[in-house]
């Protein structure tokens, strides 16, 4: 007899039927992603209202305002260029500050080229878009772990439309609301990088890599220096680097 027979099965039961589902695991999975990332999503709408109401009061209309958010999709970077617009400030000056700005992407790209690139080309596009802060937070697992890409996918896309939605609204209420740069609306920003960060602690050598990052970053805005969001990651990951070879850091733990 078979183990069938012996056990009186039929057949799959609507239980496995629904888990093997084709497409129910991406959904799940994307789903997943996307409860990650609620709460920094949620954080980051007043940044968004901020971004949607500066566009205006530089002088972009509201389809070049929500496209900006569309397509460039980094909130730090089309801060500080309206108001580079708005200062009159030349095309390639502009250019030269946001890649600055978003040179920390590269770094982002490097510490989960690991995870993305075993995947087909066109995710790792897809996600290469959606790569933010945020999304790193969430989806760097590390090299002990495999990335799911829907996992990541739904965490990325949920993000954009929560950043585009919030754009949208302070376009359109922006102009309603006198003084709306008062509000301190941008420290969102702010709380933003404090919910990524701390939950990130978790060791004495990202510990000095925070503090190295804070007062580097610091010295450099008072130097008034471009680059200096460069500099203070470089070097902070540096002296992190330096903190947990000298200090056998990973021997201890074992």
């Amino acid at each position: 007899m078979t183990q069938e027979a012996q056990t009186g099965a039929k057949g799959p039961t609507p239980q496995d039927t629904q888990s093997s589902a084709p497409g129910t695991r991406p959904i799940r999975a994307a789903l997943k992603g996307a409860l990650a990332i609620s709460p920094l999503t949620l954080a980051v709408v007043p940044w968004g209202i901020l971004a949607g109401s500066f566009a205006i009061d530089a002088g972009l209309s509201p389809f070049e305002s929500q496209a900006m958010s569309m397509l460039v999709f980094a909130g730090a970077a089309q801060l500080v260029a309206l108001g580079m617009i708005k200062a009159g400030i030349g095309l390639v000056s502009i250019l030269i500050t946001t890649l600055l700005i978003t040179s920390r992407h590269l770094l982002y790209g490097m510490a989960m080229r690991p995870q993305i690139s075993p995947l087909p080309l066109r995710w790792r596009l897809t996600l290469g878009f959606l790569l933010t802060d945020e999304l790193f937070a969430i989806a760097n697992l590390g090299k002990q772990r495999v990335l799911d890409p829907w996992f990541a996918f739904g965490g990325g896309f949920s993000f954009y439309l929560g950043w585009n939605l919030a754009t949208a609204l302070g376009i359109t209420l922006g102009h309603k609301i006198e003084n709306l740069d008062t509000l301190g609306l941008d420290f969102a920003i702010a709380a933003t990088f404090i919910a990524i960060v701390v939950p990130a602690v978790k060791s004495p050598s990202v510990l000095v890599s925070v503090l190295v990052a804070m007062v580097t970053s610091v010295v450099c805005a008072l130097m008034d220096l471009q680059a200096g969001l460069l500099i203070a990651s470089l070097t902070a990951m540096a002296c992190g680097q330096f903190y947990a070879k000298f200090s056998d850091e990973k021997g201890r733990q074992v």
